[in-house]
């Protein structure tokens, strides 16, 4: 449920018959929602939607399977790739909201396909909103502190760097056109029914975590609570407004794995010095544990009114909700 209504959205969040949307035709009345990056949590956002509003997704994979797979959802899909700029024209004045999940590119320092998304959608009447799922990446090591949408930001990799890169373009369209533009800052994302959503086969191969005295601080948010976020977003969401979509929880990264090893009835992961990491995680891992921080999500739930199913992962890691 979104905000405790017992609707798939809430009739405030929607536009009434009072609204500018209540005096245009009718074919036109209802609102048109463009989600880019339309994989797990996109799904879960347009399961929310549907039927209240027309959902489009914009689909790299243009094969009969993947595009059956959206309408059997209830979703219209549009074939297109965000590194093809030249094909993004059609998406101009297509859709009333737009919802921005597409990870940018792998390498390089910038994000061209976020630049291109928004020169696509300036190109007629732009959306009312734009909100755009980023990362609490962008902040770098906070050496354990809890931080506000207010931090600076100081990316420590290139994959953070592209993030900041891409909110800058997001941010910039809203002030060049208007576009009420917000973008969520992720933690890590879980959910039981999520491919690789929980740390169950990571404690079945017997991965190490730090020792207490070099642990880092991780925070988490369930895949479901996040789809409601980014739907609350697109209606609530403020004008260049950043939201951290995290949940309660303030864990330490093995006591996060510990947690999840009691509730499977698993035996918890092994415990490595810092200093003797390198040896037993690749260096994919470690850079995740290279940085600690503990997001304040004051501002989603005031502001947005998000009420979290799961404020914790003790209570998320085994739902299926």
């Amino acid at each position: 449920m979104l905000a405790g209504s017992e609707t798939p959205l809430n009739r405030s969040i929607l536009p009434s018959n009072l609204s500018p949307l209540g005096a245009l035709p009718a074919r036109f009345r209802r609102p048109r929602v463009l989600i880019v990056g339309c994989g797990d949590v996109g799904q879960r956002a347009a399961r929310l939607l549907v039927p209240r509003v027309r959902v489009l997704a914009l689909s790299r994979d243009g094969s009969a399977a993947a595009l059956g797979a959206l309408r059997a959802q209830g979703i219209q899909p549009l074939v297109g790739d965000l590194d093809d700029a030249a094909r993004l024209r059609r998406l101009a004045g297509i859709a009333t909201h737009v919802l921005h999940l597409a990870p940018p590119p792998g390498e390089g320092e910038g994000d061209p396909r976020t630049r291109a998304l928004v020169r696509a959608l300036a190109r007629r009447t732009p959306p009312l909103a734009l909100v755009y799922g980023s990362t609490s990446g962008v902040y770098g090591d906070c050496g354990g502190a809890h931080i506000d949408e207010t931090r600076g930001l100081r990316p420590a990799t290139a994959r953070a760097r592209r993030r900041v890169a891409a909110e800058g373009h997001v941010r910039a369209f809203g002030r060049a056109t208007g576009v009420r533009t917000s973008v969520l800052r992720i933690p890590g994302i879980y959910a039981a029914d999520r491919e690789g959503g929980t740390p169950r086969a990571r404690l079945l191969r017997g991965t190490p975590v730090l020792a207490p005295q070099d642990d880092v601080y991780t925070n988490h948010i369930h895949a479901d609570d996040l789809a409601r976020a980014c739907v609350l977003a697109l209606w609530r969401g403020a004008p260049q407004r950043v939201y951290h979509a995290s949940d309660d929880s303030a864990l330490k990264m093995g006591d996060y794995f510990d947690l999840a090893a009691d509730l499977y009835g698993l035996p918890r992961p092994p415990r490595v010095r810092r200093a003797d990491a390198a040896q037993h995680l690749p260096a994919t891992l470690l850079s995740f544990m290279g940085e600690s921080r503990r997001l304040d999500n004051t501002r989603i739930k005031r502001e947005l009114r998000l009420r979290l199913r799961h404020a914790t992962p003790a209570s998320g890691l085994l739902s299926h909700a």
